[in-house]
C-alpha cells in the first residue's frame, strides 16, 4: 500500500469541487477550463514579457 500524498490529496479534493460546481458535467467543466485558460493565458504572457523587456531594454506600449 503506498503512504499518503498530502499535496496529491489536495489536488483532487479541489478538482472535485471545481467539478461540482458544474454538477460533474464533462461539458460544462471543459468550458470552465477554457474560460479560466483565456483569462489567465494572456495575463501569464504578460507577466512573462516583462523581464524580457527590461533585460532588452525595449518597451512597448501597454492596453
Amino acid at each position: 500500500m503506498m503512504k499518503p500524498d498530502l499535496t496529491i490529496d489536495a489536488v483532487r479534493k479541489a478538482r472535485h469541487e471545481i467539478s461540482a460546481t458544474v454538477d460533474h458535467d464533462p461539458r460544462e467543466l471543459l468550458e470552465y477550463y477554457r474560460k479560466r485558460q483565456e483569462r489567465y493565458s494572456e495575463d501569464q504572457l504578460r507577466r512573462l514579457e516583462e523581464p524580457c523587456r527590461r533585460k532588452s531594454g525595449t518597451t512597448t506600449p501597454t492596453e
